[in-house]
């Protein structure tokens, strides 16, 4: 059966194997994301492959005999040299399915009886030991449950559990971030974030957002704080399927500041300040994780802006859209997906038509505008009108001078400066 399924690649570098996950994918009909391949001499492999694809050869470790292969499409090649004990070093790895060797014969190396479990969409530890070995293969089994659409299987599940609770050293923050990563860029996203928290991973890397379990909100949502954010991302990804990974962060953290801003008054809940106390957490998360500052940045400023009230007339959509173009179409979208989530007692149809008759009219004065409108006054000229020195002022004066143009206030340069000297008197 999977002989006849079996397409071998047509560039197989001479006496080399094809190992772990790109073997699997194969076995499985699937065109491997990148390529491991053991050899018998790497540095002669690689040097075969980067002539092949008219890539570029990098040595990761020469002394150690790794080498890196990138096409022209990215296509990306591993090589390291071939064990002597082939057998040993796959039953190193953490789950059956990847401890696989493909020889360029179509033969099949398999100590662990990882077709099995290919044919069964199962997702088996090689062995405990090997996940102790390192923790991050806890996080890697969610990953590969949710991207290989595979089950865990009832004693890696309890093994993974069981695991999660010892105190170990925390993998590398780069390791884990990209898992996650990988998990919130797949489909099915929101499925996975409730997977890491029943194997008890979301406490270990993303403990702030499961303070949100069991602190219920009612109003609008019908959810508690953590499911509402998942939720809030499950609706994201169906409306949105390319959203990018910023907007998914920020979905699922928006609103992670709310337990620790919750207060009672006059015998209500209340949350306030929680979009900006979110925005910080959302940073310090992507920071300990040690995400790229734009993306860190990027999450934070959603979240911050979540809760700004939408426009009830043209004017105010005009406004919306100057403060927070850099944020759209994101900001919008995750808006929606937040309304979308909550369908608590005080929900309706009304409320949800005027939620997206607000929405309509942000998306016009976008259309209308959908980018910054030139200037009509140089900063110089700003400062030589009001007599201004270089300052904080200055800024103030161009900023306001910029909304008053958006608004569409002022056409001319004449305009701006009669707007502005009248701004000036105003503000005394």
């Amino acid at each position: 059966m999977w002989r006849r399924r079996l397409t071998l690649p047509r560039r197989w570098p001479p006496g080399a194997l094809l190992v772990g996950g790109a073997a699997r994918d194969l076995l499985r009909g699937a065109a491997p994301g990148d390529w491991d391949w053991a050899a018998p001499d790497p540095e002669l492999a690689a040097e075969w492959l980067g002539r092949q694809l008219d890539g570029a050869v990098f040595a990761l470790d020469q002394e150690r005999g790794y080498y890196r292969v990138v096409g022209p499409a990215e296509e990306q090649h591993d090589v390291v040299p071939l064990p002597a004990d082939l057998t040993s070093e796959l039953l190193r790895r953490d789950f059956t399915v990847n401890a696989l060797a493909l020889a360029p014969d179509g033969q099949v190396h398999d100590p662990s009886e990882g077709q099995r479990d290919l044919r069964a969409r199962t997702l088996r530890m090689v062995s405990e030991a090997n996940l102790r070995s390192d923790p991050l293969r806890l996080l890697r089994a969610a990953r590969l449950s949710i991207t290989l659409g595979f089950r865990i299987e009832p004693q890696t599940r309890e093994a993974v559990i069981r695991l999660a609770g010892e105190d170990w050293p925390s993998p590398a923050a780069e390791r884990v971030r990209e898992e996650l990563h990988a998990l919130l860029l797949h489909p099915q996203a929101a499925r996975g974030v409730r997977l890491l928290e029943e194997l008890h991973l979301l406490q270990r890397w993303l403990p702030e957002l499961r303070e949100g379990l069991g602190v219920e909100q009612g109003g609008f949502h019908h959810l508690d704080v953590f499911q509402h954010n998942v939720e809030a991302l499950h609706q994201l990804v169906q409306r949105f399927p390319e959203a990018p990974l910023a907007l998914r962060w920020a979905t699922l953290l928006h609103d992670v500041g709310k337990p620790r801003s919750r207060s009672m008054e006059g015998g209500q809940t209340h949350y306030y300040g929680h979009a900006r106390l979110g925005a910080e957490l959302a940073g310090s998360m992507l920071a300990r994780l040690k995400a790229p500052a734009a993306l860190e940045t990027r999450v934070s400023a959603l979240v911050a802006a979540h809760m700004v009230p939408l426009p009830q007339n043209e004017r105010e959509a005009r406004r919306f859209v100057h403060r927070r173009r850099e944020l759209l179409p994101d900001l919008l979208q995750l808006m929606l997906a937040d309304r979308e989530a909550a369908r608590g007692p005080q929900s309706s149809a009304a409320s949800r038509r005027y939620y997206q008759q607000g929405m309509d009219r942000v998306l016009a004065a976008l259309e209308e505008q959908p980018s910054a409108p030139a200037p009509l006054l140089r900063g110089q000229e700003v400062m030589q009108l009001l007599s201004l020195a270089p300052g904080p002022a200055v800024g103030e004066a161009v900023a306001a001078l910029a909304e008053a143009r958006a608004l569409g206030e002022i056409h001319t340069p004449e305009e701006a400066r009669v707007w502005l000297r009248d701004w000036a008197e105003r503000r005394g």
